[in-house]
């Protein structure tokens, strides 16, 4: 007997059967995001009763047969799926706050958003952290956590575009749209079918914060700032005051790991500390490490010092030994949030480990994770102020911290696999790719430190060696601003390869993002600028050619394949070779001439093994279909295994809609059509835009000879609103053609 979630799904897929539609196609027309509709089908997921409802609209059902199953569905919950939480730990000695922790989350429960406020070092993350924490349990599918960096020491407010990439990015939505406004719609629609809590810490103001907000639905959003964020429309404030009476002491008294007496030692250090939960922390870690000490030596001491917080600062300060105290005060000058010990030993010079845990005893620093700390922004800014009084060579630690993370980044690049290497070093690709997700918020900050610091080595250096990182994430905001200061830099190197390499690599980034005409400036630009070399040059005039393609210009950019072709066999670089041959059959092909066409094919799989066999065998595939089906599907079917065996979604999306064409060609248009929607799941997460509208071409005529006209219309509608955007003419011209046969009846040429 079936499950109420197995029954829910199954009617849903018969929704989605009676509708005809694609995924994205139904998804559209629901007003529901793809990727939500996708878990709704696969059970990983309970969609909300009026998503339910959206999707009876479509197709004309009455929903209300349905709900008293969708409400056992929804009683009983989905498929377990792993529960995101980026939440910082809890505090063990998290003390007081019960009023203010109980009207957060009344907020939370009514209102579904709350912003805390209050001077720095109150304890705003703290409570919001802990508030989290505690309601974890009615927010199921996660915790998020964003630092805005509104006051960190050395680093920029995080721009609302970029932190909706990020919170995008903690939701598996990898590569976003472009724009703000996109973003923001994505991230609503994103939160309103789901209920977690987001956590933004450390807001600089309401402008950040407002469009990181989530709309209707069930998720909620808690903001710390230091300003109270009175213009948030819907988001109630509540102020942070200093602990005061029996909570201070209680603080302080846990951090001290002593039973304190009500006495006027006591009561002096409270005052001191000004109830900051920081600064009561620090002073009662300053106590435990001096068994020798009491309370009223603590309190005199602080008395000798002028200023309640740095008092606090200098007394933990001056416990430090020398080698100590330049660690700490070298950590305010850090590029970056979190670190390991390997980079604050590159910043002092000397082995940091121990150093570190000494510090996290001092509370000068946070343990987020085995091995992974950060500062506080007040110690931040005090150890920064420590650092331009008393370290002369600030600028060469922070050149050290960039050799390090420059070395860390060469040699896990070194282990990915790239077309561009044929024989990758030892190593875990794995490992490697993950050491990028971590540190890459990490590497962002030390290139703009080093642009700060005029470290051109640095900054020409560090974009190469996240190329394979950038090729498998590429359309992050940071890719072109960092490929264009690059270019710079090697330029006044003198560093004229690597200046057009990198020019080279810019419009790769930009061709992806569907921007052909920048790509071409960009790839020009380098050819102008290289010197004469074959190896950049065959790698320059194959992306060139893969721009006229899409320009349009097929015969322009055959002349670019088979130049391409020559240098790479000038060259020795078989897999070059294979390259240019498959592409420029693929020229071939579109040109009419399919026997040619075949021929090259076969001759680029010939002199290629592995996933660069891709493109010939979808050239073969395509070619063939029309005149030996069974050798069509057999040289398809082995290009997608290709592509699934070695992760490549971008060619996996693009094996599937090929797969759809010759399918389409040998009239099993039912089967087509399930892999051109395969290929637009594949696409969902990656923003390939370039790729994407390639595939809305041939998904378009598809639907129209599967008889499907009315969404083979929508589809060449988004496909002009795309080439208008982006200002590709030769498309919106196919796509208006292909519209006029459509409405006509005709035939697609």
């Amino acid at each position: 007997m079936s499950s109420p979630q197995e029954h829910l799904v199954a009617q849903l897929a018969r929704i989605k059967e009676l509708s005809g539609l694609s995924l994205r196609a139904l998804a559209v027309q629901a007003g529901l995001s793809s990727s939500s509709l996708s878990r709704y089908l696969a059970g990983r997921l309970v969609p909300p009763w009026e998503a339910v409802v959206a999707l009876c609209k479509v197709v004309g059902r009455d929903p209300r047969p349905l709900r008293a199953g969708w409400a056992e569905a929804a009683k009983a919950g989905a498929a377990p799926a792993p529960r995101r939480n980026d939440l910082p730990a809890d505090l063990f000695d998290f003390t007081g706050r019960a009023a203010e922790s109980a009207l957060v989350e009344e907020l939370l429960r009514t209102a579904g958003a709350v912003a805390i406020d209050g001077m720095g070092g109150v304890g705003k993350t703290s409570l919001a952290v802990h508030v989290a924490h505690r309601l974890a349990p009615a927010y199921p599918d996660g915790g998020l956590y964003l630092d805005l960096h509104g006051f960190t020491p050395g680093q920029e407010p995080l721009e609302p575009q970029a932190a909706l990439g990020r919170l995008l990015g903690a939701l598996d939505i990898a590569h976003p749209p472009a724009g703000m406004g996109e973003r923001a719609a994505l991230w609503r629609s994103e939160l309103s079918r789901r209920r977690a809590l987001v956590v933004l810490d450390n807001a600089v103001d309401a402008e950040q914060v407002r469009p990181l907000l989530p709309g209707a639905g069930k998720s909620a959003v808690l903001v710390t700032s230091r300003h109270r964020l009175v213009s948030l429309d819907g988001v109630p404030p509540v102020s942070l005051e200093p602990l005061a009476g029996d909570d201070a002491a209680h603080l302080f008294g846990r951090a001290a790991g002593l039973t304190l007496a009500d006495d006027d030692a006591v009561g002096q250090v409270l005052r001191q500390c000004g109830g900051l939960p920081l600064a009561l922390r620090m002073a009662g870690a300053r106590l435990r490490h001096r068994p020798g000490w009491t309370v009223a030596v603590l309190a005199e001491r602080l008395r000798d010092n002028a200023g309640r917080f740095d008092a606090v600062f200098g007394m933990s300060l001056r416990q430090l030994n020398p080698a100590q105290r330049r660690v700490f005060r070298l950590l305010g000058v850090l590029p970056g949030t979190d670190f390991d010990a390997p980079v604050a030993g590159a910043l002092a010079d000397l082995p940091a480990e121990q150093v570190l845990e000494e510090l996290v005893d001092a509370h000068l620093l946070q343990e987020l994770s085995p091995g992974r700390y950060r500062m506080h922004d007040l110690i931040r800014r005090f150890a920064a102020d420590i650092a331009a009084d008393e370290e002369p060579q600030v600028d060469a630690a922070v050149h050290r911290v960039l050799r390090h993370y420059l070395a860390q980044a060469v040699a896990h690049d070194r282990t990915l696999p790239s077309p561009h290497r044929p024989d990758p070093a030892p190593g875990d690709p794995a490992r490697a790719m993950a050491w990028f997700d971590l540190e890459y918020d990490n590497l962002v900050a030390c290139f703009d430190a080093a642009v700060r610091l005029g470290a051109d080595e640095a900054v020409a250096d560090l974009p190469q060696a996240m190329r394979v990182w950038f090729f498998r994430h590429r359309g992050t905001d940071d890719q072109a601003r960092m490929l264009e200061a690059a270019a710079s830099a090697a330029g006044r190197l003198g560093r004229d390869r690597q200046r057009a390499a990198l020019l080279a690599d810019l419009g790769f980034a930009r061709a992806a993002a569907g921007r052909v005409t920048e790509a071409l400036a960009a790839y020009e630009l380098a050819e102008r600028s290289g010197p004469d070399d074959d190896d950049l040059a065959a790698g320059l005039a194959l992306r060139t050619g893969f721009v006229h393609r899409d320009l349009g210009d097929l015969a322009a950019a055959q002349a670019h394949f088979r130049r391409a072709r020559e240098l790479f066999e000038r060259l020795g670089r078989r897999a070059g070779q294979s390259q240019a041959l498959a592409f420029d059959g693929w020229v071939t092909l579109h040109l009419g001439r399919r026997d040619e066409a075949v021929d090259l094919a076969r001759a680029s799989i010939a002199l290629a093994d592995g996933p660069a066999q891709i493109t010939g065998l979808v050239t073969l595939g395509v070619a063939l279909a029309p005149d030996d089906p069974a050798e069509s599907l057999r040289a398809l079917h082995e290009a997608l295994r290709l592509a699934e065996r070695h992760n490549l979604h971008h060619s996996q999306a693009w094996c599937h809609n090929y797969l759809g064409v010759a399918l389409r060609v040998m009239g099993s248009l039912d089967e087509a059509l399930d892999h051109h929607r395969r290929a637009f799941e594949l696409l969902e997460p990656l923003a390939e835009v370039q790729l994407e509208i390639d595939c809305l071409h041939s998904y378009a005529e598809t639907c129209r000879v599967a008889g499907r006209g009315e969404e083979a219309l929508a589809v060449l509608e988004r496909v002009i609103g795309l080439a208008r955007e982006l200002g590709r003419p030769h498309d919106e011209r196919l796509a208006r053609a292909a519209r006029e046969v459509v409405v006509g009846g005709g035939r697609v040429v």
